[in-house]
């Protein structure tokens, strides 16, 4: 066990959120990640995102640990958690550092806001960004939730470029939030049309799902793991119904590793049907 790790059972955590871990800025990531950009080199982010957590104050806490799988395909599953003082890259750096794997991460090709001021000037900065971070990492850029009407080719060619990814790459480990947005107090919320299917699409190519809740609790920020399993949905629905119970079935998996009052809209996960099925670790 690391130094900044700590691994307990399956559990419930108890406690109110009585404060919030420290999150410390990771200067000299950040400096190595400004020097690869300007030379057009690659990183190991599983390298760095250990670097940057083994910084966190109290330790990150890892509960079903024992979960991940040591082989195969897989597509983590994790929900868009943020909060004022919280940034969103902490979800991607808590992931992929405890998968000994490098994980290609379908991340957002810019941050979005309300006022056009900012609109005009710091989304062009963050989009330029990104490309290159996407570029040092590896990673696939997709259009910020909702896509504007003129950035839905940019969408599909994003999705065209992370099933090519799947089908080429031995044993892909693939990221992925499937709000792909920020909600108010990090509450769970419905992914937009089409995920489901995209979802549905890396599953049919022999990826399983694996599932994660990210949270904080009792001061720690708490990454939870559930059991791999396939994502499979009736043959005989129309397209509409299959992206909306793919969908489904992967956001109340995700439900079960997150407190009740993160869960939103999923108070109540689903069950899970038996056509989605478990896959034991390996």
């Amino acid at each position: 066990m690391g130094r900044a790790y700590c691994i307990i059972g399956e559990v419930a955590l108890s406690g109110s959120h009585l404060a919030f871990p420290r999150y410390p800025f990771p200067w000299r990531t950040v400096l190595r990640l400004i020097y690869a950009i300007s030379r057009s080199q690659r990183r190991s982010f599983y390298q760095d995102a250990r670097s940057c957590v083994l910084e966190l104050l109290p330790p990150l806490r890892i509960i079903g640990n024992e979960l991940i799988p040591s082989s195969g395909s897989h597509l983590v599953t994790v929900n868009h958690y943020a909060r004022p003082g919280f940034q969103a890259w902490w979800l991607a750096l808590a992931v992929s550092s405890v998968i000994p794997a490098e994980i290609h991460w379908v991340i957002t090709s810019a941050w979005t806001f309300p006022d056009r001021l900012r609109s005009r000037l710091l989304t062009p900065l963050t989009r330029w960004t990104f490309s290159r971070i996407a570029g040092v990492y590896g990673f696939t850029n997709m259009p910020p939730m909702p896509p504007q009407p003129d950035e839905l080719e940019d969408r599909a060619r994003a999705v065209r470029r992370v099933l090519a990814y799947a089908r080429r790459a031995p044993s892909p480990w693939i990221g992925l939030a499937p709000e792909g947005r920020d909600a108010p107090g990090g509450v769970l919320q419905w992914p937009l049309p089409g995920t489901g299917r995209f979802m549905l699409q890396l599953a049919n190519l022999g990826l399983a799902i694996l599932p994660a809740g990210i949270y904080e609790a009792g001061g720690c920020l708490c990454l939870d793991f559930g059991k791999a399993y396939r994502l499979k949905v009736p043959a005989e629905l129309n397209p509409r119904e299959r992206d909306d119970m793919a969908a489904e079935i992967v956001m109340s998996r995700i439900a079960f590793h997150l407190p009740d009052t993160l869960r939103g809209v999923y108070v109540q996960p689903m069950t899970v049907p038996s056509i989605t099925n478990d896959i034991p670790k390996s």
